[in-house]
């Protein structure tokens, strides 16, 4: 089933994820044709399990801490996220890459606790401009999967990666639906290439500027088999309009 997953970032206060969720979930009465995922920021996350509560909504965090416990001032860990009803992570997304500055090695160690505790990543993987630029793309993609899944080889098919090119988020200019499908295509193979017995069984999401707009585009290729939206999914009818535009 297709994955449509809204990452708010750091927007929305408790009160304003309620007033969110009340009005979303009038829109997607029905969601059983499509997975749908909420991440709000931790500190809604209660508020938004409750609320989403028996609904068909999924509700997911945007990072999580490698260790179930322990003195590491202002994390999160994976059984306080679950306690809270969450099913999914994100997990290296480029802005805790870039800004936060996440490497390869801390980003396998938090996808190990993933499968660990039972929670389903979703692996964020991209180059920047330079990188495209350089014709580096399936180069950059590449290192970041092969490093990500280090010692998870068998087990591609408890996550779902996200292609998200970081020249693309939140600057309002995607990727062609073309561009991203070679992309897709690619990670494809390379899973492939890790481990044969699971091909077909990652999903692979594309991320990065979508809309309601556009997001029929991207779905309408095979190869993407969902969407991890950003910005167009703070406003309930706005994300309700991606999530069935397909």
């Amino acid at each position: 089933m297709r994955l449509i997953a809204g990452n708010w970032k750091m927007h929305k206060t408790a009160s304003e994820t309620e007033e969110y969720i009340k009005s979303f979930l009038k829109f997607v009465e029905h969601p059983e044709s499509r997975e749908i995922l909420l991440c709000p920021p931790f500190t809604s996350l209660y508020i938004a399990g409750k609320l989403l509560e028996g609904t068909g909504v999924k509700l997911g965090a945007q990072n999580c801490h490698y260790e179930r416990e322990g003195a590491f001032t202002g994390e999160i860990s994976i059984p306080m996220l679950k306690e809270l009803g969450c099913e999914y992570v994100i997990v290296g997304h480029s802005e805790r890459r870039h800004i936060f500055g996440e490497d390869d090695e801390l980003i396998n160690r938090k996808l190990v606790a993933c499968l660990e505790e039972g929670i389903r990543p979703i692996l964020c993987v991209g180059e920047k401009l330079e990188d495209r630029e350089a014709g580096m793309t399936f180069k950059v993609v590449e290192t970041q999967v092969r490093l990500a899944l280090s010692g998870l080889e068998e087990h591609t098919d408890r996550i779902d990666i996200a292609y998200e090119p970081v020249w693309a988020i939140g600057t309002g200019v995607p990727a062609t639906p073309e561009d991203a499908v070679s992309v897709h295509r690619f990670i494809k193979e390379l899973l492939k290439d890790i481990n044969p017995k699971n091909e077909g069984r990652t999903r692979i999401l594309y991320g990065g500027s979508v809309k309601p707009g556009n997001a029929g585009d991207f779905m309408k290729h095979s190869e993407i088999e969902g969407l991890l939206v950003g910005g167009a999914s703070l406003d309930p009818e706005s994300f309700a309009k991606i999530v069935y535009s397909f």
